[in-house]
């Protein structure tokens, strides 16, 4: 059997090692005032600083003025942020800052310790500004939990991608948000990451499918990689003849190489593969150490420390309106932005 296992999913998705965690954000936010957020009269009845509510299509999640997650720690793990349509605004205790968005993908290895923000700005005062966001978190192996914090920005100019057709030319878009595609091409991974060793097999792939679309999904090495698909939005899709539906995830035969058909409203897929790490996970919050012992020491070590303090002049910074196009700036100093090649 290609499919071992079917599982609900929700905002926020179930994950197998080395993956510990995956939120899709996906807020139809309206236009944005002066300030990058909703109008005022919007915020009424929402509970501020804690707004989950999804109510009118958007959240404000820990925002107050702008949505998004303000200051905030990190331990013993990476996030992988990749923006498919609208703009997320990072500052970190690093000094790093960046706008990314519209298929750009954010790598940031929290390593010993890092405090980050991630704000999601209304640029547009005169029309809506929809975000759709994944945020996956890659576990780090005992040896790397207290690596240096690393910060990379991979733009969606120069992300691969493959553009497929079927026998009746109906199309399939293969997005590498992380790892590698065989025959596409791979994504740069940090220094200190799990997925900078070869045998960690790690592939975070976007798979967009017009309706009734066929599209062969090649096998990896062997099963001792965990694969999981998760069908997020469209109708439903068909793997080797098991049919599922939209919600839903469907845990795979790592090595099988799978025909997938897109029903016929057509289907968005996110594809999850790694080799275990095979750790220990504790995890309090933010922090994701081997034992309640490091988790008891990253306490301390966060009250004596604060990760290397906040270098910026509010706990929610935003890089400015419209006029602000998409940069990195490096913890180095280094300005980078997109290249059209």
């Amino acid at each position: 059997m290609a499919v071992l296992q079917t599982l609900p999913i929700g905002p926020q998705w179930p994950t197998l090692d080395p993956f510990l965690f995956t939120a899709h954000h996906h807020d139809g936010y309206p236009a944005g005032n002066e300030q990058l957020g909703p109008d005022p009269a919007l915020l009424a009845g929402r509970s501020l600083g804690s707004d989950f509510s999804g109510r009118d299509g958007w959240s404000m999640y820990h925002g107050r003025v702008v949505p998004g997650f303000p200051q905030h720690p990190h331990r013993g793990f990476e996030t992988i942020t990749y923006v498919r349509t609208g703009f997320c605004d990072h500052t970190d205790s690093m000094g790093a800052a960046a706008r990314f968005g519209e298929g750009d993908t954010q790598w940031l290895t929290a390593g010993g310790g890092i405090q980050h923000a991630e704000m999601f700005p209304m640029v547009h005062p005169d029309r809506p500004n929809p975000l759709e966001m994944f945020q996956i978190w890659l576990n780090l192996p005992a040896e790397d939990k207290m690596v240096p914090a690393y910060f990379t920005m991979l733009w969606g100019e120069q992300t691969p991608r493959l553009h497929h057709l079927d026998s009746e030319g109906r199309p399939a878009d293969l997005t590498v948000v992380a790892g590698s595609y065989p025959g596409v091409g791979a994504q740069e991974s940090p220094p200190n990451s799990w997925a900078s060793r070869p045998e960690s097999a790690i592939g975070i792939w976007h798979l967009s499918m017009a309706p009734d679309a066929h599209f062969e999904l090649p096998g990896a090495a062997d099963d001792g990689i965990n694969r999981v698909l998760y069908a997020f939005e469209g109708s439903w899709i068909d793997i080797d003849g098991t049919p599922v539906k939209s919600g839903n995830g469907a845990v795979l035969k790592a090595s099988a190489n799978l025909s997938l058909q897109a029903g016929a409203e057509g289907i968005e897929v996110m594809v999850l593969q790694g080799r275990p790490i095979g750790e220990p996970v504790v995890q309090y919050g933010p922090f994701v150490m081997n034992t309640e012992q490091e988790i008891q020491e990253t306490f301390r070590d966060y009250q004596a420390t604060q990760f290397g303090g906040w270098p910026w002049p509010k706990s929610d910074p935003d890089h400015g309106g419209a006029g602000q196009g998409r940069f990195a700036r490096h913890a180095d100093g280094r300005i980078v932005e997109p290249r059209s090649d």
